[in-house]
């Protein structure tokens, strides 16, 4: 995990390089959206899961080192990794992932 203490100055800086510039963005900036990080995945029977007890290891499906999926209200919009801020975990955006539509009329900004 690596420690990261310039968060909060790359919060700012990624408002430079968003659709926040674009006409008419004030009148959905207040729009509370559910942001959530998925570690894996796995499937199990149910008997698998009432097995489950405390120190049980649940396999996932993806390697250590694979990027972690950042979703916006169930919709995948960008890949990272942990990072650990002030001792608390963070997420570092390491791939924006451009969705298929809904931004149609928005520029990205580099």
């Amino acid at each position: 995990m690596t420690d990261i203490s310039d968060a909060p100055k790359a919060r700012a800086d990624r408002r430079d390089k968003s659709i926040a510039t674009a006409p008419n963005f004030d009148l959905l900036a207040g729009v509370s959206l559910r942001v959530s990080v998925e570690v894996g995945s796995t499937s199990m029977t149910l008997s698998e899961l009432l097995a489950i007890d405390e120190g049980s290891v649940i396999e996932l499906d993806r390697a250590a080192t694979d990027l972690l999926d950042i979703y916006a209200n169930g919709t995948l919009i960008a890949k990272g990794e942990i990072v650990s801020i002030d001792g608390r975990y963070g997420i570092q955006v390491a791939e924006v992932v451009a969705p298929a539509r809904g931004l149609e009329g928005f520029e990205r900004r580099a």
